[in-house]
């Protein structure tokens, strides 16, 4: 099993989670630029080293997990497909083509079967809504989504996150400072992102809509297999390490005969966990479900003027459930298929 960006903070939750996962690895390769080549990680109690991403590299593995952002997993996946190992993609660069499953298995495992050895884990941000939405789109029916985000600096990388705890130090002393990575790193203009928020994650499109947004609305319709759904998304950056929180509000079909209906299919649908006593002050936030591998769901209410629309409130891990986890699911699940496999038209000719 190969892991693709295996030193960054993504990378490095995916080889946890393979740590701690089902499928029957041999040997773990972890990858990495030819800067970090020679490196180590540490993997079942051993200090695995890092070898450079090259095609060649690929020969003899069987699975790669890629997280190195689009560009390399561009370069890099079909290379590694040609060679005959299984590529889940973190990226976005692979996520909306029609041959390639766009997959959370809790919510449409079965487009993994016709695969052609490249698979896309959808965006973070996404993977916690549908997961949270789907037993209540299967019960009732779903029409429109309109999604606020409250989103953690690790969805930016270890930049991010080290820019948040540099800035809070400065700011808390009442010290000055230049914001270098905040909103997009790759942009001129920035903002700081201690005791701030930022409603701007990646660039913007024409429609006036950022790429972060309609990643939400593109992803969602092709995982629940109908381009015509209504989505509608704000994705703000917060002041918070780890975990995505999400205000969601869905128009149904059909009207719950009562909230308890609605709780009943979230709790039996599977990797959601619901977190929601209003006279305990209970539902869920980044802090308590970090590290948790499912979606927490809470503030769960009906519209006070509309009975077929529901609020909820919506928070996971960004780096488990939302990257790392997914990914290792997704393997697991086409292990668990006997689809571990590139069809043998997709690989090395």
């Amino acid at each position: 099993v190969a892991v693709v960006g295996a030193t960054g903070a993504v990378g490095e939750a995916m080889i946890a989670e393979l740590e701690r996962s089902t499928l029957p690895i041999a040997e773990l390769v972890p990858m990495a630029s030819a800067r970090s080549a020679g490196k180590t990680v540490a993997f079942r109690g051993a200090e695995v080293p890092v070898v450079e991403a090259t095609p060649e590299a690929f020969s003899g593995i069987d699975l790669a997990l890629f997280s190195a952002g689009g560009q390399t997993s561009r370069a890099l996946a079909p290379e590694a497909v040609r060679r005959g190992a299984v590529v889940v993609d973190n990226s976005s660069a692979f996520r909306l083509e029609d041959r390639v499953p766009l997959v959370v298995p809790e919510v449409n495992a079965e487009a993994l079967t016709d695969h052609r050895g490249l698979i896309a884990n959808p965006n973070c941000s996404t993977i916690q809504m549908v997961v949270a939405l789907a037993p209540l789109r299967e019960r009732y029916g779903l029409r429109r989504i309109v999604v606020s985000t409250y989103q953690a600096v690790s969805g930016a990388g270890r930049r991010a996150v080290d820019a948040l705890r540099f800035e809070s130090g400065r700011w808390l002393e009442g010290e000055g400072f230049v914001p270098e990575v905040l909103p997009v790193a790759t942009l001129p203009v920035k903002y700081p992102i201690a005791d701030n928020v930022i409603p701007q994650i990646d660039r913007f499109e024409p429609n006036g809509f950022t790429f972060e947004q309609m990643k939400m609305v593109r992803e969602t319709q092709k995982i629940f297999g109908d381009p015509a759904l209504e989505v509608a998304a704000t994705c703000v950056r917060v002041p918070v390490t780890v975990g995505h929180s999400e205000a969601v509000t869905v128009e149904l079909e059909e009207a719950p005969a009562s909230m308890e209906d609605v709780i009943e299919a979230l709790r039996a649908a599977p990797g959601v966990v619901v977190w929601d006593d209003p006279t305990a002050q209970r539902y869920p936030t980044p802090m308590l479900v970090r590290g948790e591998r499912d979606v927490y769901v809470g503030r769960i209410r009906r519209d006070l003027f509309r009975p077929n629309v529901v609020h909820l409130w919506v928070v996971a891990d960004n780096l488990v459930k939302g990257a790392a986890w997914n990914a290792v699911q997704i393997a697991e699940t086409l292990e668990e298929k006997g689809l571990l496999r590139v069809p043998a038209t997709e690989g090395d000719r």
